[in-house]
């Protein structure tokens, strides 16, 4: 019989953590019980009943809860998914939006406003082409079933403006119907994947510009991180850094399985050309986990966040995450 603490840990099952789903990396001293669950199924039952010892939360969420000091998980710097956003923002070109300054006083669809991909795109939108926030009137609602609602409650400045749509319609009919103008989230809508022309990219070039932005700013958007209950790290403190060693081993693993050069490692007949590109800009390790190797990344989130008035005060990067987590031995 093991002695090994077991821990349930909720996280979708990406190729990053394949070795531990199939054992080919273990936590030491854990026994980890991986359950692989769509994301939005996952964040709705920790933010919710907190039902997981430790589990993939959404960025935005966690930064919110605990800048309000009411959210009971603590983070490690383990980064499960990261996406660059420009290409998340479509539009209707019947409504004369052919540029992002045209975004101005159009009616955008976002499945939740709170949502990290929404920070980052308007981020994005007012420090490269000035569209502040306060600029656009934004509807929130399920992009293909009816009734989607924030997961944590918004406390917006005054001057911007977020309407719940009805809660028997969904955002992808609204945009369909032209009742809304503009989509940005992290599902592309039924509407945009048609490819009629409806709703298209704000950005068709989208990863040359993707590529500029990261030159300039050396950032790789941060969608989740890896949380752990709070109750769960307080009476055993040691596991935040197993799991984040024995995740960050896991994701090296993977990145070692993408060399292999005798066959392609996944269904994707130009990986070749996009692996080489990440590594071209971003550097060997495209896919950084730890504070300091995504320090410009985190503080640029951190910022949007407290400007967007999302969180209540500006976070520090080093409160987010598990203290013994932010630094390391050397031998």
């Amino acid at each position: 019989m093991s002695n090994n603490l077991p821990l349930t840990v909720a996280c979708h099952g990406y190729d990053r953590v394949q070795a531990l789903r199939d054992g080919t990396i273990r936590a030491e001293g854990i026994d980890l019980r991986m359950i692989d669950l769509p994301v939005e199924e996952i964040f709705w039952r920790q933010l919710h009943h907190f039902e997981f010892d430790v589990s993939e939360v959404s960025l935005s969420s966690y930064v919110m809860g605990r800048s309000r000091d009411q959210l009971p998980l603590i983070a490690i710097p383990v980064f499960p998914s990261r996406y660059f956003r420009h290409n998340c923002i479509f539009v209707n070109p019947a409504k004369g939006i052919k540029r992002p300054e045209d975004l101005k006083g159009k009616r955008m669809a976002v499945p939740e406003y709170q949502m990290t991909a929404a920070v980052w795109a308007r981020g994005l939108l007012q420090d490269d082409y000035g569209v502040h926030p306060r600029d656009v009137e934004w509807f929130t609602g399920g992009v293909s079933d009816p009734g989607r609602e924030e997961k944590l409650a918004l406390e917006l400045p005054p001057d911007v403006h977020v309407t719940p749509i009805p809660t028997h319609r969904t955002l992808n009919e609204m945009l369909e119907s032209g009742e809304l103008d503009a989509y940005m989230g992290a599902r592309i809508p039924p509407v945009a994947n048609r490819g009629d022309g409806t709703l298209v990219r704000l950005f068709p070039d989208f990863e040359t510009v993707e590529a500029e932005y990261y030159r300039r700013t050396h950032i790789f958007p941060i969608m989740h991180v890896l949380a752990i209950r709070q109750d769960v790290y307080e009476a055993n403190p040691w596991i935040a850094m197993n799991l984040y060693k024995a995740f960050l081993a896991a994701k090296n693993h993977c990145l070692r399985e993408m060399d292999h050069t005798s066959a392609l490692q996944y269904a994707l007949p130009w990986m070749w050309p996009g692996l080489e590109r990440a590594k071209a800009l971003i550097g060997p390790d495209f896919w950084p986990y730890g504070v300091d190797q995504s320090r410009p990344t985190l503080e640029k989130f951190v910022e949007y966040s407290y400007e967007q008035g999302l969180s209540r005060r500006r976070m520090t990067v080093e409160e987010l995450f598990a203290p013994n987590t932010l630094d390391e031995f050397k031998i």
